[in-house]
């Protein structure tokens, strides 16, 4: 079996958990906020930046990142508390469902079912009717206002004309490329590969991903079979705490999680990307029979010190097998036990780690 078209797709993420390499005995914290906030008698709102270290604690900054003198730092505490501790709570449980979303990731993938062109209406509402400055007493007394009341509702008149007529282009072309679209996913996804690889880029960039994914594919020359490669982030840089808010501080507290809850949570998470990555083609390329999926993270080999690839699964489904999954219980659903369904490689030790396969080759066979 011939492979010919080749795409790599960057999906970003929806909500970016920050990492970083550090050297032993260093660590970072989550990433802070900017408030608005009334410092002083006065009420005037100046912005504040809130960064949280590693223990937790808040730093006051200005937005330049200059560092604010304990005395404002204290006055901004004194005047601002409820705001800041409503603030706080509320970021709190923004990192907490960040983290919690790295293991739910398979529960939101489309039945394949769910195929074919999903409309979409012009986001942007036309502009507000201009409505004309009417005249009153003293335009009836002194004609060069009346004269200057015509001209400016002229001149506001010509205005909202020009607004509307760009408003229109814009809808058009806005209907124009949704035609366009909506041929290219309705007929053209069936077995025409240009059509195929950017339904399936804008599908997959459409979902909200917790970390940026790398997809490699390449369609075979039928386009019934697709083979796709996902570049996965290593254990180490997924978050490893929750965050609470203690009751009478102005801080968060880490809870750093165990190490068999990490690799539980990496080993969902692996899953999860590749469960829906597989979804989403199966809902999207009606004309795919067949797909295999990789997943491997990069890692330094101590022996060259260079950057290769560890493979940790490789698992080859078919369109038949697929439509056999209960899509209506997915929030019961281990993608890591869904995927052992399909013929699968992986090696994972009884700690939950992973360890080295040879991924399937492209010209495999399905029998």
């Amino acid at each position: 079996m011939g492979f010919r078209f080749q795409r790599r797709i960057l999906l970003a993420c929806g909500a970016r958990l920050f990492t970083c390499k550090l050297r032993p005995g260093l660590s970072v914290g989550p990433p802070g906020l900017c408030l608005q906030l009334a410092t002083g008698e006065e009420g005037e709102a100046v912005p504040v930046c809130l960064d949280i270290a590693a223990n937790g604690e808040i730093r006051y900054r200005h937005p330049d990142g200059r560092r604010l003198p304990e005395a404002e730092a204290r006055a901004v505490r004194r005047h601002c508390e409820a705001t800041i501790r409503a603030a706080l709570a509320s970021h709190c449980n923004t990192l907490n469902a960040d983290l919690d979303a790295l293991e739910c990731l398979h529960e939101q993938t489309p039945p394949p079912q769910v195929t074919g062109y999903q409309p979409r209406s012009y986001p942007v509402p036309p502009p507000a009717p201009m409505h004309r400055e009417q005249p009153d007493w003293r335009h009836l007394l002194w004609p060069a206002a009346r004269t200057r009341l015509d001209q400016e509702n002229a001149r506001r008149e010509a205005a909202h004309a020009e607004a509307y007529r760009a408003w229109e282009w814009e809808k058009a072309e806005f209907d124009a490329h949704e035609f366009e679209r909506q041929q290219r996913e309705e007929v053209a996804a069936w077995n025409h590969p240009e059509a195929m690889q950017q339904t399936l880029s804008e599908r997959l960039n459409e979902l909200d991903w917790p970390r940026e994914t790398r997809v490699d594919f390449e369609l075979s020359d039928d386009a019934h079979t697709i083979a796709l490669d996902i570049d996965l982030p290593d254990e180490n840089e997924l978050p490893d705490r929750y965050w609470t808010m203690p009751a009478k501080r102005l801080k968060l507290s880490a809870r750093k999680l165990g190490t068999m809850r990490q690799r539980e949570l990496y080993r969902c998470h692996v899953h999860g990307v590749a469960f829906r990555v597989l979804g989403t083609v199966f809902a999207r390329l009606p004309g795919i029979e067949r797909a295999l999926v990789s997943g491997h993270c990069r890692v330094e080999d101590p022996a060259s010190g260079e950057c290769r690839r560890r493979y940790l699964f490789s698992v080859k489904v078919t369109r038949e097998a697929w439509e056999a999954v209960d899509f209506n219980r997915l929030a019961r659903l281990d993608p890591a036990d869904a995927l052992t369904a399909f013929p699968l490689r992986r090696e994972m030790t009884r700690a939950g780690t992973f360890r080295d396969v040879t991924p399937f080759e492209l010209d495999w066979r399905w029998r």
